[in-house]
């Protein structure tokens, strides 16, 4: 792996790059005066830089604020590292993140902004480059799961786990009871991960400016991506505390309220389709978190906090499974909010 400062010469840059305070749990991140440097991990492709210098592009040509790829030597927007992933520099837009939504204020500013996004991109023709990752593949991920289990018969912790992805399963199951297979809905521009990080706010203010890690844009319904953000946006507690998980209804409704007055106008599936969704991805992300429990693939872990491999996404696991059953318990209230408009 090729190191930062070797990585930054392909911008003609001499400074000392600094990790970022928060890092992510895919890609490594590092700033420098002006911009930010990012380590893209070889699960995406190199084309996905093409598909957000197009998306870009358009955002800007809206007038929405967005990070941009900077070019390097010889103009190329990223620099191939020898472990298949590669390294890119995005200007830096001044601001702040937040790690979680504690006041419904902030989820209808979070709101207005993906409404806006999600408006700016409705006339967005971009054929993406990028091989699809298809991570809302809700019965992939399922499957993935039970593949996990199958290949992990004596991890130190399948006995914790094996209740948990019983639950998943069983949840899953009944999900598919109530709704039935995910249905043919419009596939609109998103922006694939809207946690509410990768949401960028103004310093002094409630103003969202800008959506950041663009490595997810694709092309998916509004319940795919609007029920990952209201499994962010309305647990106050994060991924981390699986006993403090709950489903706050009053940022449902600040959030989906703003975003309804900002967003294109919606189908009357898509509308109907939004407060099931939220369930389902919570669902999804604990069958995720559960199976890395075991293969410890894919997310990075706080060894810190959890030194024992695999602990951090079995709490992971227990806290989108705690917030599946809140948002279901909610799912009567959501709707009648999305109903009202």
């Amino acid at each position: 792996m090729i190191d930062p400062q070797e990585a930054l010469r392909h911008w003609g840059i001499t400074e000392a790059a600094r990790p970022a305070a928060s890092p992510g749990l895919i890609n490594g991140t590092w700033m420098v005066t002006g911009g930010v440097l990012q380590w893209v991990n070889p699960i995406f492709s190199h084309d996905v830089n093409r598909d957000i210098a197009s998306i870009t592009g358009h955002l800007a040509g809206r007038g929405m604020p967005t990070p941009v790829l900077l070019p390097g030597d010889g103009g190329r927007l990223w620099l191939p590292d020898p472990d298949g992933g590669c390294w890119r520099m995005l200007t830096f837009i001044p601001g702040r993140t937040l790690s979680r939504i504690t006041d419904p204020a902030t989820a209808a500013a979070a709101g207005r902004l993906v409404g806006r996004f999600h408006a700016a991109l409705s006339d967005c023709a971009h054929a993406f480059i990028a091989p699809s990752r298809d991570i809302h593949n809700t019965p992939l991920r399922v499957a993935a799961l039970e593949a996990a289990l199958t290949d992990h018969p004596d991890h130190a912790l399948r006995p914790e786990v094996e209740p948990l992805a019983e639950a998943i399963l069983s949840g899953w199951a009944d999900w598919l009871v109530r709704w039935g297979a995910p249905g043919a809905l419009p596939r609109r521009v998103c922006h694939g991960d809207l946690k509410i990080s990768n949401i960028r706010f103004a310093a002094e203010s409630l103003d969202g400016l800008c959506m950041v890690d663009l490595d997810t844009l694709c092309r998916q319904s509004f319940s795919v991506e609007l029920g990952d953000a209201w499994r962010s946006w309305c647990n106050p507690a994060g991924e981390d505390d699986p006993t403090a998980a709950t489903f706050e209804l009053a940022h449902f409704e600040a959030s989906a309220c703003a975003w309804m007055a900002e967003a294109p106008a919606l189908s009357g599936a898509e509308r109907e389709s939004l407060a099931a969704g939220v369930e389902r991805i919570c669902l999804e992300l604990a069958a995720r978190f559960c199976a890395d429990a075991l293969s410890n693939s894919y997310f990075r872990e706080d060894r810190m906090r959890w030194p024992e491999v695999g602990r951090h996404n079995l709490l992971r696991t227990q806290g989108q499974l705690n917030l599946a059953a809140a948002a279901a318990r909610n799912r009567a209230a959501c709707e009648a909010i999305l109903r009202r408009g």
